[in-house]
């Protein structure tokens, strides 16, 4: 009945923001486009907002795990149209707080004690809400002030029942529009299902938040708080307190004389770090999740909470990421190409020259405005659709990777207008280039690695021996049976010829025995045949 009530609610948001003029029915199959046609809203609902506006305010109407929903698909621009994703980009997470008596209720049940035991003070009354869990002040017995973030009760259920009428949608799309496919609706509701489910479990959230922190805790540029392991469980998390002022709170900056370039700049450090240096980065950077510390606003620090989704790169993605950057500012198309191909991001078979072509094509009239004006993340899109052409597969690590960029960079030009994103990643890419292929950078790496390449040689001498053992076992148990194999033939060569010569004397002396001439023959062939195999 549950699953009735919400699929009704789902086709009154369609009804009422008209997403069936999203479709041209000429496109359909026949019976689905007379469907669609004689659908009853279509005579007296009309809607002439633009098709982005529509499909967000949709979203917004039906709750916080289709909102969710459209966030991610705000950052999928090499699938959706420009005007879409930008109109998406603007789902904002507002969602009502679930009473704080069942905040206690969970964290009691998972950390087994009454709340007034385990904190000195706690805040029934929540300091955020979101659409997975919210957040609660706290304060330690040592004297810590904390927040603790607890997951909505039941929502696992709720995502799980959104998440199965999403495919059930998304497959009736691919069923009845043929353009729907190369959107791919069944692969993004996966990794919806995959990333939202992910951010259930809270000691996920606190291992990267602590890795994180590890990460940069030599660093003036990004602080990260301290997760508080004993009160951690897979529904709660507790972490430090931090006081800054959000990043989207401009006018408040600069009112306390923050330096808005260094600011910019340094947001733009913060991300190459965390890619080129660490291969691990923050991937949910939007402005509700960045604070600054400007306790001296001349040297301003990013805060970073809400760690629940990290991006990984694998060293030869790193690599390949960094070539296509300089490659690209330096106009070398046909590097850019090679390395598509080199990489295994389109096939091994695409034509580098159709290739090379398509991406100057793209290229070149960007690179005619000014390289201040040239937005990164915009090219990375504009690449990555070049290449969906030459069936370049979806990597999700240069997903989240291209969703962090245009997140950062947004940011970045919003807090300082004249950012010049390439004049701080240039130096960057450039020393950390040299320092991967350069002598140093090979010699740091052999000597990185040369405690595990001793520490593995015995390892490999026992590996080699016991496959030479092997090999030898192996050979035995081949001459073995070619040995068994031999001595069939020679019984079989024995049989097939006595058979031959007993078939033949049969049809020369039939009467010999009590046989007719045609048993003969019929031994006599067997014989031959015997003999063939």
């Amino acid at each position: 009945m549950l699953q009735l009530t919400r699929l009704l609610k789902i086709m009154g948001a369609i009804a009422r923001y008209r997403l069936d003029e999203l479709v041209d029915p000429d496109r359909l199959p026949f019976l689905a486009r007379w469907f669609v046609r004689l659908l009853p809203w279509r005579l007296f609902i009309q809607n002439h907002d633009p098709r982005g506006v529509r499909l967000r305010k949709s979203l917004e109407a039906l709750g916080p795990i289709f909102i969710k929903f459209g966030q991610l698909l705000s950052t999928r621009r090499d699938l959706l149209p420009e005007d879409v994703s930008d109109e998406l980009a603007r789902l904002q997470d507002q969602v009502p707080p679930f009473p704080g008596r069942d905040a206690v209720n969970i964290i009691e049940k998972d950390l087994g004690q009454p709340v007034d035991e385990l904190f000195a003070r706690f805040d029934h009354e929540p300091m955020a809400s979101a659409s997975v869990a919210q957040v609660h002040g706290a304060k330690l017995h040592s004297g810590e002030e904390v927040v603790i973030k607890v997951i909505r009760p039941d929502i696992e259920k709720v995502i799980r029942k959104d998440i199965a009428l999403m495919y059930l949608f998304s497959r009736i799309l691919v069923t009845l529009i043929r353009e729907a496919r190369r959107l791919r609706p069944v692969e993004v509701v996966r990794d919806y299902e995959r990333t939202i489910l992910d951010e259930l479990d809270l000691l996920r959230e606190a291992a990267n938040a602590s890795q994180l922190r590890r990460n940069f805790l030599a660093s003036h540029l990004l602080y990260v708080p301290q997760v508080h392991w004993d009160y951690c469980r897979s529904r709660v998390m507790v972490m430090d307190r931090i006081y800054g002022v959000p990043i989207s709170d401009i006018k408040t900056l600069k009112a306390r004389g923050t330096d808005m370039k260094k600011l910019a700049e340094r947001g733009t450090e913060i991300f190459f770090t965390q890619v080129f240096r660490d291969r691990f980065f923050h991937a949910d950077m939007h402005p509700g999740n960045i604070f600054v510390d400007i306790e001296n606003p001349a040297e301003p620090q990013y805060i970073g909470i809400d760690c629940g989704i990290i991006g990984t790169l694998e060293p030869e993605d790193q690599y390949y990421l960094a070539a296509n950057l300089l490659a690209f500012f330096k106009r070398d198309y046909r590097k850019v190409a090679q390395l598509h191909v080199d990489s295994g991001w389109v096939p091994t078979d695409t034509p580098v020259g159709e290739l090379e072509a398509a991406i100057r094509t793209v290229c070149e009239p960007i690179f005619e405005k000014p390289l201040k004006d040239i937005s990164f993340g915009h090219l990375l899109v504009r690449l990555f659709q070049v290449a969906r052409r030459f069936n370049m597969e979806v990597q999700p690590q240069l997903v989240l990777l291209e969703k962090t960029l245009l997140n950062v960079e947004g940011l970045g030009r919003q807090l300082y207008p004249d950012l010049d994103l390439w004049e701080t990643a240039q130096p960057f890419l450039e020393k950390w280039m040299k320092d991967q292929v350069g002598a140093l950078g090979i010699a740091k790496s052999i000597r990185k690695n040369a405690a595990d390449w001793i520490l593995s040689v015995p390892n490999m001498t026992q590996n080699a021996l016991a496959s030479l053992r092997q090999l030898s076992e192996h050979q035995q148990k081949l001459l073995e049976m070619h040995k068994q194999t031999e001595k069939r033939k020679k019984w079989l060569n024995a049989l097939g010829a006595a058979l031959v010569v007993a078939g033949g004397v049969l049809l020369i002396e039939p009467g010999w025995v009590s046989l007719v001439p045609w048993q003969g023959i019929l031994m006599g062939g067997a014989g031959v045949w015997l003999l063939s195999r």
